[in-house]
């Protein structure tokens, strides 16, 4: 295949999806909303599990992530000692881990926290909105 060829294919492609894309935003739906009919559904239990599994999994890597360290720390000073580049290659190797062991970590306890934090909001406009909804209904009685 040429590389005159591929362009071609590829600008047809991206026009095509254009058009598509295009015309699927510029018309209304005919079904009376979008998503094919889904909706949004938020389960606790859905967002518990995903909060548990980061922790779980934020507590393997704190107690797993560095289980190698003091052994490489130490391989990598011997080796640097004794003249040998690898030596400094393994201390940036490590180095490198470590830094994103961190970041992973924090990626894992940001997911759980929000997730905790999400549920319980959602629990709050649940009833915040069961509660605008009762008062509503004793305004129509009362009306």
């Amino acid at each position: 295949m040429s590389a005159d060829s591929f362009d071609q294919e590829w600008a047809a492609a991206r026009a095509d999806v254009h058009q598509r894309t295009a015309m699927r935003l510029d018309q209304a739906d005919p079904g009376g909303g979008g998503g094919g009919g889904a909706d949004l559904a938020v389960s606790r239990n859905h967002l518990g599990a995903i909060g548990h599994a980061a922790f779980a999994l934020h507590g393997r890597l704190a107690k797993d992530g560095n289980h190698a360290a003091s052994l490489t720390t130490e391989a990598s000073g011997d080796l640097t000692k004794n003249a040998f580049l690898t030596g400094s290659a393994l201390a940036t190797v490590h180095k490198t881990w470590d830094a994103q062991l961190r970041t992973l970590l924090d990626a894992c306890a940001q997911i759980s926290n929000h997730l905790d934090y999400s549920a319980a909001a959602h629990a709050k406009d649940d009833e915040d909105i069961r509660a605008a909804l009762s008062v509503s209904k004793l305004n129509e009685y009362l009306t």
